[in-house]
């Protein structure tokens, strides 16, 4: 900020000066979502000073160690072995039917960047919440979905065809469809224009990295199904493993200093913004006539976002001397989507054995076993009975009578 500036606080944050007075370019450095953050000269570092007098957030150091590039690149890979994996669970002949019928494109455009965006930005605006906050929760609101809604989906017995059609329809969309949703509603806190901030090489690296190990495993489907199957069965243990670490490690590494920096309001909107999300695509998808399988999976579709790609376009648009522990919404907001999706899947779970599954009342004490059949007297006139296999009964044909007509 100069001096003209500096005698009055604007309302809207302008972030063009950032930009100009970062002498090295920020680069992706591969893997999914993984980015190295700006350097910034004396100048920047006094102007970031003066702004931090005005926020209440550390400088998440940790974001910058070359152990958290470490654990991008490792989580990066993880996500395109399940990526694989949930490729291989992909029907060929069931995928070309959504693409003849192109439903699931319409209701990733619907779910993504009408929904979600609309509701991170009016949860924004009922919490009171800052500008750096509010850019943090709009950012991830306008992201496209990400890969734990079809490890979800799979879990619940959704369509899995449906979802990573919707999977990869979103990210295809994300391309014009996310600037153009951030040009609509960060104008609420921002001035300048954010889609001269958007890493549109991340949004790509996303990109393929959904498209090559699907279709991998489609491939791989389709020529092997029994190492297909062992290969969805890795893929899903080692993401459960990951992310177990993951939160362990981040959580020892931050510790509760950084947390208790972020204000309550966040908490409770990364609570609801998920939960929310899920409610409405579930309505959405009821709204369209889709099966039940299918609503499961659009509702879980809406509500996963792509964090991995939120916390790179936050560490590439926006210096983490501004940001500061706004770094960690995207990790609280995977939490809550997934402790959320978790109770969903326990809610179907139990409900598919209480209710779907649950015996017939009036079948109790009726024996319908094979010993029944077999100790019962048959009526041989229509054959008689022969036991070849323990599990079938077959009747061989009666002899011609031989007593002429």
């Amino acid at each position: 900020m100069d001096n003209t500036s500096s005698a009055k606080t604007p309302d809207i944050m302008d972030l063009s000066a950032w930009k100009q007075d970062s002498p090295v370019e920020r680069e992706v450095m591969g893997g999914l979502g993984v980015a190295a953050s700006a350097m910034f000269l004396e100048r920047s570092a006094s102007r970031t000073a003066e702004f931090s007098q005005e926020s209440p957030h550390l400088v998440p150091a940790f974001w910058d160690s070359p152990l958290s590039h470490g654990i991008n690149v490792f989580v990066g890979l993880v996500l395109c072995f399940t990526m694989l994996g949930l490729g291989c669970t992909v029907e060929v002949s069931q995928l070309g039917e959504h693409i003849r019928r192109p439903i699931g494109v319409l209701l990733a455009l619907l779910c993504q960047f009408v929904i979600m965006p609309l509701v991170a930005f009016l949860l924004a605006l009922a919490f009171s919440l800052d500008d750096v906050a509010a850019m943090a929760v709009l950012l991830c609101g306008c992201c496209p979905g990400g890969n734990l809604s079809n490890i979800m989906s799979l879990l619940v017995h959704g369509e899995m065809n449906l979802s990573i059609i919707m999977t990869i329809s979103s990210t295809l969309l994300a391309l014009v469809l996310m600037p153009l949703c951030l040009w609509v509603y960060s104008r609420a806190w921002i001035n300048t224009p954010v889609v001269s901030l958007l890493p549109f090489g991340a949004i790509i690296l996303t990109l393929c990295s959904t498209l090559i190990p699907i279709g991998l495993g489609v491939l791989l489907r389709s020529r092997y199904t029994r190492v297909a199957d062992v290969v969805l069965k890795a893929s899903l243990w080692s993401l459960l493993v990951t992310l177990v670490m993951l939160f362990i490690l981040t959580g020892v590494m931050l510790g509760p200093d950084l947390l208790s920096t972020i204000p309550a309001s966040v908490y409770v909107v990364a609570v609801l913004m998920p939960l929310c999300g899920y409610a409405a695509g579930f309505g959405l998808a009821v709204l369209f006539n889709l099966p039940p399988s299918s609503c499961r999976s659009v509702s879980l579709e809406t509500g996963c976002q792509n964090v991995q790609l939120c916390t790179a376009i936050l560490k590439l648009a926006f210096p983490p001397q501004l940001m500061g522990g706004m770094y960690m919404f995207p990790l609280l907001y995977a939490l809550f989507q997934a402790a959320e999706a978790g109770l969903f899947i326990l809610a179907y779970r139990l409900y598919r054995k209480e209710v779907l599954h649950k015996p017939d009342p009036t079948m109790d004490g009726e024996d319908i076993t094979y010993q029944r059949f077999h100790d019962e007297d048959f009526d041989s006139s229509y054959g008689a009975v022969t036991v070849s296999d323990p599990n079938t009964i077959m009747l061989d044909p009666c002899p011609p009578d031989p007593t002429p007509v």
